[in-house]
Formats: structure tokens, sequence, C-alpha cells
């Protein structure tokens, strides 16, 4: 096994910004389709397929904005902001600055007692989920949301594509994130493997880890080098084994 010490992070690169305004444009051309394109039959497998993907694309969206917190969208600070701050902004109407703050006490002490991320004992999902979503969902998070679904009422959007096109594609991809991102990476108890970021790594091949959330699943690694982005922590990967 290569050595525990931290991974130095890859500088960022213009990949860094074409890579996100990509997903950003992927999540909002896709929905914006999925909004105002043609009717799609519901009793047909097509329009599920694409709410997983819409789905997948969401799950990407926070991805950038989490990658914007650790600085690897671009060398430029305010282009790091500005990516996560939208792309926060259009996942969920969340804060950027809050979860900023947030992020980096989690980093700090990793499932202890100071970490926003982490319940207490760590083993059942749901509990957990809870309480998750309790510490980070706001009143002014609740408003925005509720200000963008009547905007997309105002324009004529029924409220059944509404629905199931950008609110189950949105609560689908934050359990995926959570599964993915927290729940699997720090669920208890601890094992020798997951020291000393007290954090797990998906077991499985890369594209799988690309599918399921963004190469998120590579916890220990983005622990152990928080500033490679996410689309270079199979890198971090390969070079662990």
């Amino acid at each position: 096994m290569a050595s525990e010490s931290p991974a130095r992070p890859v500088p960022p690169d213009p990949w860094g910004v074409v890579l996100a305004l990509a997903v950003v444009g992927a999540w909002g051309g896709h929905l914006a389709w999925l909004l105002a394109g043609p009717d799609l039959p519901w009793a047909s497998p097509l329009p599920w397929l694409h709410v997983a993907l819409q789905m997948w694309l969401s799950t990407g969206l926070f991805i950038t904005g989490h990658d914007a917190m650790h600085g690897t969208v671009s060398l430029h600070r305010r282009v790091n902001a500005a990516v996560g701050t939208l792309a926060c902004f259009l996942f969920a109407g969340l804060s950027y600055r809050r979860l900023v703050v947030n992020h980096r006490a989690h980093h700090a002490d990793p499932t202890g007692e100071h970490d926003p991320d982490f319940a207490a004992h760590g083993r059942s999902f749901w509990p957990w989920f809870g309480a998750f979503m309790v510490r980070y969902t706001t009143w002014p998070q609740i408003a925005v949301m509720a200000l963008k679904f009547n905007l997309l009422l105002l324009l004529g959007v029924s409220q059944a594509r509404i629905l199931a096109f950008w609110v189950l594609p949105s609560v689908l991809a934050t359990v995926q994130l959570f599964y993915f991102g927290t729940y699997l990476p720090h669920r208890r108890p601890d094992t020798e493997a997951m020291a000393p970021h007290h954090a797990r790594t998906l077991p499985r091949n890369h594209l799988w880890a690309l599918l399921s959330c963004f190469f998120f699943g590579y916890h220990w690694e983005h622990h152990q080098s928080p500033g490679t982005p996410w689309w270079r922590l199979w890198r971090v990967k390969d070079a662990r084994r």
C-alpha cells in the first residue's frame, strides 16, 4: 500500500472550470427540456429514465459546489465562490457560505462531536438522515424553493412536471449524496482501514464510482487529499492501491 501521508493536491487548471460549467449546463439544459419539451408517456419507462438522469446531474451539481468549497474549480478565489454559490443555489437554494463553514468543520473533526454531518451513534440510516436534514434545512432555503416552484407555475409549467422532473430528482439526489458521501463512508463502527480520517472508500470499480456519486464514494481519498477535484479522485484511489 502507498504511503498514508497526505496526497499532494493537483493545482486547478482550465478543466476545472470547463467541467463545472458542463455539469451546470447539462443539469439546466436537461431540466429545461423536461419542463418545457414534448410530453412523455408516463406509462413508459422513458420519463423515469430521464428522472434518473436528472437525479445524477443534480448530484453532480452539488459535487461541483463541493469542489468549489475546496478551491478546486479554479485558481481564482472569486471564480470558485461564484461557481459554488450558483451550483448550491440551483441545487436546493442552499447558502454557499454556510456550507463552507460546516464543511470545514466536518473535515476538521470527521465523526467527532464538532462534525455537523455526523449523528450520534452513526449506525442507522434514516435517523441519521433525518438529523442531517434538520441540521441543514433553513427557512430562507424553504422560501427560495417555494419561490422557484411558484415561478415555474407562473411560467406555465404543469405541477406534475415540476414534481416529477425537478422536485423528485432533487430529493433523490439528496438521498444519494448522503448515502454515498456521508453514511457509507463514516458510519460506525470504525475500522483500521478508515484511519486517520474515520472514512471508508467505495470498493467497486471507477465506473460505478462515477455513476453512483461522481467519485465521492472514494471518501477516504477525498479526506486524504481534499485539494483533488472529483474527476481526479480515481487517481488517488489507484495510488493508494
